[in-house]
């Protein structure tokens, strides 16, 4: 079983050689504007590209909760936009994240990991504007990605 690394640096500029594995939380409304997917489009105009693509032509693809969308970004790099929180705001019905939807993506990070033979790659998925907790997430990313080999590594930016 392989683990989860944790370090201090940005995601966006992942560490280690081989194939690598982008991945973070959006939203099912189609924003694409605040938080981490600030950073990727700094870097590569392909991910907001795809997602905003993705999104808008959802009537006929699996854009929905619990569904995920590869881009690759350079020859051994790709970006995984996944769809894990219902809105973008706190209300009613809580925080936007939603746990079931973030464990469905990552079982087809997983798949696509695998494929590529590539490491993960992430910053604390789902706990920014999203509301999660680690303490939830964590365990999800250890069932679906290091429990199947795949190395993992977290960024802490700052």
């Amino acid at each position: 079983m392989a683990e989860i690394t944790y370090v201090r640096g940005d995601a966006t500029a992942p560490l280690g050689k081989g194939v690598k594995l982008i991945v973070h939380v959006c939203n099912d409304l189609g924003g694409w504007g605040r938080g981490f997917v600030l950073a990727l489009s700094r870097r590569w105009p392909e991910p907001e590209a795809a997602y905003r693509s993705w999104h808008r032509e959802r009537a006929g693809n699996d854009f929905a909760l619990g569904a995920a969308q590869f881009v690759r970004v350079d020859p051994y790099l790709w970006v995984g936009n996944m769809i894990g929180q219902r809105g973008i705001r706190t209300g009613s019905k809580g925080v936007p994240v939603r746990y079931e939807a973030i464990d469905t993506a990552l079982g087809a990070v997983a798949l696509k990991a695998a494929e590529l033979g590539a490491s993960v790659h992430m910053p604390r998925i789902g706990c920014g504007l999203a509301g999660g907790s680690w303490a939830r997430i964590e365990p999800l990313i250890e069932r679906r990605l290091t429990a199947a080999g795949l190395p993992v590594t977290v960024y802490d930016h700052g």
